[in-house]
C-alpha cells in the first residue's frame, strides 16, 4: 500500500470522511438491532396492490399499478466513504439505484436527500456532491426531480429512486429454490479499502478500484429480470455477502451454501484485511447473525471479515436455475462486468448458510 491517497481539496475544509462516525453502507444499523427495532412493526396499512413489503427485508418497495405495470419505490442514503466530494455523491447515488436493479426493473425518476454540516462544508463542496449524484443519474437515465435539504451534524446524501417493472417479472429475494446457482455480480472487498482509506494507507490504484466498483451501476437487473430460471435477486450492500446471503435463504426457507473458493475479492483486499483493515460495521455485522453461519474448518482468518464486510453499492445476488446460468453470465458480461462469478448453491434444509472452502 505505498503511495497513499492525498485527500483532496475541500476547500479549505475537513476531510469528509472525519465528520462521520462511519462510512457508506457501513453506517447501516447492525441486522441484530434492526430486528429488534423491527419486530413490533406491522408496516401499517397493507392494501392487496402492495406486492412487496418489510416482510422479508428485500431491497424496496413494490406496488401494482395495472395488469402490465408495477411501481418499484426505494431510498438509500448514507455518510461519505470518501473524501472526494463528487465521488461521494456518485457512489451515492450509484448505490440508491440499485435496490430498482435489484428488484428487476428500470429507473424512472429520483428525488435527493441532502443534510449537509452547512457551518462545516463549502457550498462549493456540497454542490460537488450533489453534481456526482446528478451525474449518475444523467448515466441511468433519470432525472432528479426533486428532494429535501436540512442543516446536519454529519453530511449524508442519496437518492429516493422510483422504477417501474412487470408484475411478473418482479424479482424478490426469497424464490430461491433447491438446486439452484448463486452467482455474484461484484467482487468483495469495498468495505477494507474504504478502511484503509480513512487511515490514510490507500494506495492511488486501490482508490481507484473502490471507486470503479462503487460506481458501477447495476443495470444488469433488468435483463436478469426477463430470464424464467432466475428465480430471487438481491444487492449485496451494508450486510455483507453472508448477512445478504442469509436473507435470501431465510426468504427461501432453505440452506444457501457459498463456496470460498470461487468467491471474487478486488485485488489486495485479503492481505488488508489480514493487516488489520477491517471496519467496525464487519464485526457488528457477524455479531447480529454469525450464530446462523457455519464456517467449513480450513478456510483463511480473514473470510469472515470478508464475508460480514459492509459493501457499498456491492454487487447483484443471482439465484437461477443451472440451465439459466450461461444467459445471467452473459448479462453480466453484456454490462461490462467481467468478474461476475458462480459463487454457491441453494441446498434443502434449515434456513441458513453453509461456507465451504
Amino acid at each position: 500500500m505505498n503511495t497513499p491517497v492525498t485527500p483532496p481539496n475541500t476547500q479549505n475544509g475537513p476531510r469528509l470522511t472525519s465528520l462521520s462516525h462511519g462510512g457508506g453502507c457501513g453506517c447501516k444499523i447492525a441486522p441484530g438491532v434492526l430486528s429488534e427495532i423491527l419486530k413490533n412493526s406491522s408496516g401499517g396499512v397493507i392494501p392487496p396492490e402492495l406486492m412487496v413489503g418489510i416482510e422479508t427485508a428485500d431491497d424496496a418497495a413494490v406496488y401494482r399499478l395495472n395488469d402490465t405495470q408495477a411501481l418499484i419505490a426505494t431510498t438509500d442514503f448514507f455518510t461519505p466513504i470518501v473524501d472526494d466530494p463528487y465521488d461521494f455523491g456518485r457512489i451515492a447515488a450509484t448505490n440508491a439505484i440499485s435496490d430498482v436493479y435489484a428488484m428487476g426493473g428500470k429507473p424512472i425518476m429520483a428525488l435527493a436527500l441532502v443534510a449537509m454540516p452547512i457551518a462545516q462544508l463549502s457550498v462549493e463542496v456540497i454542490g460537488e456532491i450533489v453534481r456526482g449524484g446528478q451525474d449518475v443519474c444523467r448515466a441511468a437515465g433519470i432525472p432528479i426531480a426533486g428532494g429535501h435539504t436540512i442543516d446536519s451534524v454529519e453530511p449524508i446524501y442519496g437518492l429516493v429512486v422510483m422504477g417501474l417493472v412487470h408484475p411478473d417479472r418482479v424479482r424478490r429475494n426469497a424464490g430461491a429454490k433447491v438446486g439452484d446457482v448463486l452467482i455474484l455480480g461484484k467482487p468483495l472487498g469495498v468495505g477494507v479499502l474504504s478502511a484503509a482509506l480513512k487511515k490514510e494507507q490507500l494506495s492511488e490504484v486501490g482508490y481507484r478500484q473502490l471507486i470503479d466498483t462503487t460506481t458501477k451501476l447495476n443495470t444488469p437487473g433488468i435483463a436478469l429480470a426477463q430470464l424464467d430460471g432466475v428465480h430471487a435477486l438481491t444487492d449485496v450492500t451494508g450486510f455483507g455477502l453472508a448477512g445478504h446471503t442469509l436473507e435470501l435463504a431465510r426468504g427461501a426457507g432453505l440452506t444457501a451454501v457459498i463456496e470460498w473458493s470461487k468467491v471474487p475479492l478486488l485485488d489486495g483486499v485479503e492481505a488488508m484485511a489480514a493487516e488489520g483493515f477491517v471496519t467496525g460495521a464487519s464485526g457488528r455485522n457477524w455479531q447480529g447473525y454469525g450464530a446462523d453461519v457455519e464456517l467449513a474448518v480450513g478456510l483463511p482468518f480473514t473470510a469472515q471479515s470478508l464475508l460480514s464486510d459492509p459493501q457499498t453499492s456491492g454487487g447483484l445476488l443471482v439465484s437461477c436455475a443451472p440451465e439459466a446460468v450461461e444467459a445471467v453470465l452473459g448479462a453480466f458480461t453484456a454490462e461490462g462486468m467481467a468478474h461476475a462469478a458462480i459463487v454457491g448453491r441453494i441446498e434443502a434444509g434449515p434456513p441458513g448458510l453453509k461456507v465451504a472452502v
